[in-house]
């Protein structure tokens, strides 16, 4: 018969260390994070945010951005549908074209979820 003594790893394994006492993320607000991690998840959209961020007023007109980023018209309609419904950029037409905006707020979730308080790991329980 095998006893916890014999195996020094399982009873640290048993160890039980409590939960934070903190609340927990509200699903629905948990649910939009998600759905921006999402729409960043692929590079393309990373790529696209970037650009949009870092053009004249956050805003770029949809003619300029295929070429810039190396893709067809298609694929970037299909990529900022994704940023458009995470909420991360806003659209306008003007005339024949889409002009994209970034929406900086969007982030701001984001920003703060990210910063989430660094605990010290040092084994306490």
């Amino acid at each position: 018969m095998t006893t916890t003594q014999d195996h020094p790893a399982t009873a640290e394994a048993e160890v039980c260390c409590a939960g934070s006492e903190s609340a927990l993320l509200p699903a629905e607000q948990a649910e939009k994070l998600a759905d921006v991690f999402k729409a960043l998840a692929d590079p393309t959209r990373v790529r696209l945010l970037g650009y949009l961020a870092q053009s004249q007023a956050g805003t770029a007109c949809a003619c300029h951005m295929p070429d810039a980023l190396g893709i067809t018209q298609p694929t970037l309609s299909f990529h900022m549908r994704k940023l458009h419904d995470a909420g991360l950029v806003s659209r306008e037409k003007r005339g024949r074209w889409v002009h994209w905006t970034v929406q900086p707020e969007a982030l701001t979730a984001v920003r703060a979820y990210l910063d989430l308080p660094v605990i010290d790991a040092s084994p306490c329980c």
